[in-house]
C-alpha cells in the first residue's frame, strides 16, 4: 500500500497510477495527429517510450521483480523507435510481441498491487483505470501481431482491404474490452476472431473481479470507519 504524501510533488509521487492513466488518455487524443508522417511516427514512438517508463514507475512497488518489466520496456521502446526510422516487418513483429508482453505483465503487476491488501487507497482507484488501459494497449499490439502474420484478418467500413492503423486497432481493443461492441472494425478470420473473443472475456472478468472488489472494500471501509459521517436517522 503506497503512503500518500503532502504537497503537489508528493501527491504526484504517491499517485503514479493516476499519472499513467492521464498520460495514456492524452495519448488517445494526440495519436491521430502522429500516424501520417515519418516525424509523427517518431514522435508517436517517443511518446510510447514515455508511457512505458510511467508503467514501469507505476509497478515498481508490486511484488514481482521490477527488472523484468524494465528489460521488456527498454527492448520494446528501442525496437519501435528503430522501426519508425527504418521500417522492417521483422522489427515490427518483434516490437509488437515485446509490447504486448510488457503491457500484460505491467497490467498483471497492477492487479497484484490492487489485491495485495484489504484497504483501498486513492492510487488503487486510479489503478483500476490504468490497468484497463494497459490491457487495452496489450490487446491492440496482439491485434497488430495477428495482422502482420495474417494480412487482411481485420476489415473496416473505410478502406476495407487496407491494413488497419494503430488507432483503429486500439479503438477495436477498447470497444471489445469495455463490451460496448465491435465498432466499424471487425475480425474476418478465425484466428482474429478467437483473439477478439478472448479480449471480450478478459474485459468481463476484469470488471466482475477487480472493480466490484474495490467498490465492495470501499463501502466496507466507510461502514466500519467511526469517523465517517452518520447516515440520516443514525446517531
Amino acid at each position: 500500500m503506497r503512503v500518500e504524501q503532502s504537497g503537489v510533488r508528493g501527491r504526484i509521487l504517491s499517485h503514479p497510477s493516476a499519472v499513467l492513466l492521464l498520460v495514456q488518455l492524452v495519448g488517445v487524443v494526440i495519436y491521430p495527429f502522429m500516424e501520417d508522417t515519418t516525424y509523427g511516427r517518431v514522435a508517436f514512438e517517443l511518446f510510447g517510450a514515455l508511457v512505458l517508463g510511467l508503467a514501469i514507475w507505476s509497478v515498481r512497488d508490486s511484488p514481482g521483480p521490477t527488472w523484468i518489466v524494465i528489460i521488456l520496456g527498454v527492448l520494446a521502446s528501442v525496437l519501435s523507435i528503430v522501426d519508425s526510422v527504418n521500417h522492417s516487418p521483422t522489427l515490427e513483429l518483434t516490437s509488437s510481441v515485446l509490447h504486448a508482453v510488457f503491457y500484460f505483465y505491467a497490467a498483471g503487476s497492477l492487479m497484484v498491487y490492487m489485491l495485495a491488501d484489504r484497504y483501498v487507497t486513492t492510487d488503487e482507484l486510479y489503478a483500476v483505470g490504468a490497468t484497463f488501459t494497459l490491457v487495452a494497449w496489450a490487446f491492440a499490439y496482439v491485434f497488430n501481431l495477428v495482422q502482420i502474420l495474417q494480412p487482411g484478418c481485420f476489415t473496416a467500413a473505410v478502406n476495407p482491404g487496407a491494413p488497419r492503423t494503430w488507432m483503429e486497432l486500439l479503438f477495436l481493443s477498447f470497444t471489445n474490452l469495455s463490451s460496448t461492441g465491435l465498432s466499424d472494425v471487425a475480425p474476418i478470420t478465425p484466428h482474429a476472431r478467437s483473439v477478439v473473443m478472448i479480449e471480450q472475456l478478459a474485459g468481463l472478468g476484469y470488471v466482475a473481479l477487480f472493480v466490484s472488489r474495490l467498490v465492495g472494500l470501499t463501502i466496507s471501509r466507510q461502514m466500519h470507519d467511526p469517523k465517517a459521517p452518520a447516515k440520516p436517522g443514525q446517531p
